[in-house]
């Protein structure tokens, strides 16, 4: 079936172009969602009446979406989540989770804007488009972990940490941070005790 494209497309072409695709995806999703229109004269001079217009407002929606990708532009959304030893989440990460998660870090996406080929099974990072705009995308990190220390301890690495590994340097925190109490109290003990010997001495 042949379509005037009504903004542009991905892969198929820009607003104004006459393409060819299969009549289920023209049915389905381009004329329903107002992104085309059938080719034909009619429809040809309708378009070419709307064209300015169509232009300006899509010339708006993308302005607004560069503004919203350089908000989010190398932005880290954290997703916690339970999973096993090995990293493999009890279900998945979902563009919905994605969306939400994003929404709630203060910019609106909607699940459709997260190009996600197939759900999140790992914990760890993954870098995702968000596309804002037929024109606009930009990609996010996010973080699926077990709990903030753990996503923390990703961030850093920059890669998928084991429980092992948290455990351990959860170990290594609280020994540092014994090791410094006692540092602390030896520095009080020794000033204690200068300050008997200065006393005595008066």
């Amino acid at each position: 079936m042949e379509v005037i494209l009504l903004e542009r497309i991905e892969n198929l072409g820009q607003m104004g172009d006459v393409v060819q695709v299969k009549p289920g995806f023209a049915r389905n999703y381009l004329l329903p969602q107002g992104k085309a229109l059938r080719s034909n004269k009619q429809n040809l001079a309708i378009f070419e009446q709307q064209r300015a217009q169509l232009e300006a407002e899509n010339l708006t929606r993308r302005n607004e979406a560069e503004a919203v990708a350089k908000k989010l532009e190398g932005a880290t959304i954290v997703i916690i989540r339970q999973a096993g030893d090995s990293g493999q989440l009890y279900g998945s990460v979902s563009s919905r989770d994605i969306s939400e998660a994003v929404t709630e870090s203060g910019t609106t996406v909607n699940r459709t804007q997260v190009v996600l080929d197939r759900p999140i099974k790992m914990l760890g990072l993954h870098e995702i488009r968000l596309r804002l705009h037929p024109e606009v995308s930009v990609h996010v990190t996010v973080n699926v972990a077990r709990s903030e220390a753990e996503a923390e301890m990703q961030a850093e690495s920059g890669r998928f940490v084991s429980a092992d590994e948290l455990a351990r340097a959860e170990e290594a925190a609280e020994a540092e941070a014994e090791a410094a109490a006692a540092a602390a109290e030896a520095e009080e003990n020794a000033l204690e005790a200068e300050g008997d010997t200065d006393a005595a001495e008066d």
